[in-house]
């Protein structure tokens, strides 16, 4: 298992905490919690070791798209780089 975490500056605090997916094979679970600050942290833990690069890039591009400040976990059991972008996009889906 290998733990990461991220910083982000963001500007759209988000008003309610959201909880999509699971963790299973091939998938996970994001949760978003309200936070009072635009330093948004997102922690990962994934059963996939060296892969922080691409968790990087997924991210970078999620919050280049959607600012939100945040407290982030996701809780990974090898899902792809897709699967990674669908759940947040679900979870900002759920916020709305």
């Amino acid at each position: 298992m290998e733990k990461l975490t991220f910083e982000f500056k963001t500007s759209q605090p988000i008003t309610a905490p959201v909880h999509v997916g699971v963790v299973a094979s091939g998938d996970l679970e994001v949760i978003l919690k309200p936070i009072t600050t635009n330093q948004t942290t997102v922690a990962v833990v994934t059963g996939s070791d060296g892969f922080k690069t691409v968790w990087g890039n997924v991210l970078n591009r999620f919050f280049d798209r959607y600012p939100i400040s945040a407290a982030i976990e996701i809780n990974d059991f090898g899902a792809t780089p897709g699967v990674v972008n669908l759940r947040l996009t679900q979870a900002m889906e759920a916020l709305a």
